[in-house]
């Protein structure tokens, strides 16, 4: 038995035709979703990037306790469960955070790692000297991304191409053994939107105006044409990429390994390019697009092939449903379920609701038909701390603000690892994020999918309420994240 986990970053799944999406092109995971259980009710718990990874890894939502940062010493992750099964796991990333400040023990877990360079602000091209940034251009422009697409020469020389390529290598070499667990991890379609021209044509981009391939994160602060334009480039990334996963496809049948192997399908989180007027992540409400994640599951054999799942699923489900199939214990610190009853027949739910959100933000609920956002109740966001025993955060460091009001203690109760407890939040200082996310919201998707109408209804509210508090307390929730959010009166 085997394990190949295909994940592409920042997928937004309403690009994919097999979610009702229209106009962008990608054969391949049509292909892909024609041969597996596709789950319509698939949610992110911590977000962004790392604190997805996180989840995944350790079967468990920290973004209650922790923001971005790296494998703790004491998580429990999917890679050493499987290797103390016997287990050998590898991954294939040009995901450049592993190896950057707050991306600690992610791909060191893993028996062996392959990582290649150029995504982004991967600090790989080594020249002094920047480059001029264009004359004219819309969003963001950095130095180290224009220095490392200078090595992009060919459409082989892309990162994403690299990775998927290099897992076909990969395979070719060990595919036909057993008991192994691949992650095959791109970038793309994750902005800056690179990709060659050939794959824009196909999306008849006629765009002559300021340079846009990186959006701001925030209110749409660019012309139609510029909009129409990036989203164009958003679908040409995945197109590329998604052609290079066919290569991957192509690969494994060749091989002739799909009838003992289980393949996943899934991403980190969604993007914004212009819905609910906004364009990014990570400074506005979780809305859909960015919470509500495609998961694919192919079954050995293609059993139950064209099967879609409604039931509630989260990305902390993945690592106890690989550790199922693959015969190896499952953690006492995993608060995922395994998937293998809705996959096989034997069970109709794993949760009544699904918890998700950005650490230190709103605290987001849905049970598949509202979604609830419960915003902090305060503009200074008090109190909010993190949890961990190793203070790294986005390419940075926590708690040099005020390092004389950091405690230190066994504070988490699945562990009795000392962390620090960071504050985030001071009493009377405005939250820098309040912007976007200060006020509660719900939305009825039954009459309103595109969460355009807040709702108003005390008796759905009251109901959402208790699912968010019975959601914190099993995910364990610091007792001020309560207080936080008016769940609980301050002492």
């Amino acid at each position: 038995m085997r394990t190949i986990m295909i994940m592409l970053d920042t997928l937004n799944r309403r690009a994919l035709s097999a979610y009702g999406g229209e106009g962008v092109r990608t054969p391949n995971i049509d292909r892909l979703a024609e041969q597996s259980v596709v789950f319509d009710q698939h949610w992110s718990g911590s977000l962004p990037c790392m604190p997805a990874r996180r989840d995944m890894l350790t079967g468990r939502a920290a973004f209650l306790e922790k923001g971005w940062g790296g494998i703790e010493p004491f998580d429990r992750t999917l890679p050493a469960s499987l290797r103390e099964a016997g287990v050998f796991s590898h991954i294939v990333t040009d995901h450049y955070h592993y190896f950057a400040t707050g991306g600690e023990n992610y791909c060191q877990s893993f028996s062996t790692w392959d990582f290649h360079r150029g995504q982004e602000d991967d600090p790989w091209v080594s020249s002094i000297k920047d480059l001029p940034a264009p004359e004219r251009y819309y969003g963001q422009v950095r130095a180290q991304c224009q220095k490392n697409r200078t090595q992009f020469l060919r459409e082989e020389d892309y990162p994403g191409p690299r990775t998927i390529q290099a897992a076909c290598d990969w395979l070719e070499k060990n595919g036909r053994e057993d008991r192994y667990f691949l992650t095959v991890e791109a970038f793309d379609p994750h902005e800056p939107f690179d990709t060659p021209d050939h794959y824009l044509q196909m999306y008849q981009d006629s765009y002559e105006g300021p340079a846009y391939s990186w959006p701001k994160y925030g209110t749409v602060d660019v012309p139609p044409e510029a909009l129409a334009h990036i989203q164009k480039r958003y679908a040409a990334t995945l197109t590329m990429i998604d052609h290079w996963l066919g290569k991957l496809l192509d690969t494994m049948e060749r091989l002739d390994i799909l009838d003992d192997t289980l393949v996943i399908f899934t991403t980190d989180h969604g993007l914004l390019l212009g819905e609910h007027e906004q364009t990014g992540k990570n400074v506005m409400h979780v809305y859909n697009e960015l919470a509500n994640i495609p998961l694919m599951i192919r079954l050995p054999e293609g059993r139950a092939a064209g099967t879609r799942i409604q039931a509630l699923t989260q990305n902390i489900d993945l690592m106890p449903t690989i550790l199922d199939y693959m015969g190896a214990s499952i953690p006492d610190t995993v608060q995922g379920a395994s998937l293998r009853g809705l996959l096989e027949g034997t069970q109709e739910k794993v949760r009544e609701a699904a918890l998700y959100g950005y650490h230190g933000m709103c605290v987001n609920v849905t049970d598949g038909r509202y979604t609830y956002m419960r915003a902090p109740v305060s503009k200074d966001n008090y109190p909010c701390y993190a949890y961990t025993a190793m203070p790294t955060t986005f390419r940075s460091y926590l708690g040099r603000v005020a390092p004389e009001r950091i405690e230190a203690g066994r504070f988490l109760p699945y562990t009795s690892y000392p962390v620090f407890k960071i504050p985030e939040s001071t009493q009377g200082v405005t939250y820098a994020r309040n912007q976007f996310v200060m006020e509660t919201r719900l939305y009825d998707l039954a009459r309103d999918e595109h969460q355009e109408h807040p709702l108003q209804d005390d008796e759905a509210e009251a109901r959402m309420m208790e699912l968010l508090v019975a959601g914190m307390k099993q995910a364990g929730a610091p007792e001020e994240q309560y207080v936080r959010l008016g769940l609980l009166e301050k002492e």
